[in-house]
């Protein structure tokens, strides 16, 4: 089964910080020096994001496609041996009427000489 989804790209979704204890308050509001700048590092992190997005989403679209293939080749396989099962039936249908034909005709020639 097949769900429709939506990620948004842009802007990016805030992560939220969870904050316990007076230490952590501390340390949360630590200022980072940052190497490259921070603009640097967004620059380069947005257009990847984004990317990585993009390709998430087209390997979800082939797993999808290959699973969508699986299934309808399982229904063929089963529906072929559903066939199957009904020709060999039918021919054991029709090769046993032809024996019961050819056995009454013997039987009625017998009984003609005989009779």
């Amino acid at each position: 089964m097949q769900f429709i989804t939506t990620e948004q790209l842009l802007p990016l979704p805030k992560v939220e910080e969870v904050v316990e204890t007076k230490a952590d308050k501390k340390a949360a509001n630590v200022d980072y020096i940052l190497e490259p700048s921070q603009e640097e590092i967004v620059e380069q992190l947005i257009p990847k994001s984004i990317k990585i997005q993009l390709y998430k989403a087209i390997l979800d679209s082939h797993a999808s496609e290959h699973g969508a293939r699986m299934t309808s080749m399982d229904k063929a396989t089963e529906n072929a041996g559903e066939l199957l099962k009904a020709l060999k039936l039918s021919y054991n249908q029709a090769r046993q009427a032809a024996i019961t034909t050819e056995l009454t005709e013997i039987v009625s020639g017998a009984a003609a000489l005989n009779g």
